[in-house]
């Protein structure tokens, strides 16, 4: 196991666990999908996805399949998030920042651990 993979995982286990449970009922998450035009059971059916994908990447830590699959459940929701924000509320470059950033967190832990396949 990689030293930086387990870092990665712990910083996006974490702060999906907190995004994801954000979704649930903050006001600024419903008003984040509303500006995006997003519905109400797209906001709760994303924050499932990422509470889910956090404690899978976690679970890696210790259980080596499994860092793969939540990386990857990460990639993809992160991979949808940069494209609501560049092609359906074209916000600018910095508010993809974050998502994009994420992204790359996804993809490296999914590269460090594919052997482990």
């Amino acid at each position: 196991m990689h030293i930086l993979s387990v870092i990665l995982q712990s910083i996006l286990g974490i702060g999906f666990l907190l995004f994801g449970l954000m979704k649930f009922g903050s006001k600024q998450m419903v008003d984040e999908f509303k500006r995006y035009r997003l519905s109400s059971a797209m906001r709760i059916f994303t924050g499932l996805v990422e509470v889910v994908a956090a404690a899978i990447v976690i679970i890696g830590i210790w259980i080596d399949p499994y860092n793969v699959v939540g990386a990857i459940l990460i990639a993809v929701t992160m991979f949808f998030a940069v494209l609501v924000h560049l092609i359906r509320v074209k916000d600018p470059a910095a508010k993809v920042l974050m998502p994009f950033i994420l992204f790359v967190m996804a993809l490296i832990i999914i590269s460090l651990n594919w052997n482990t396949l």
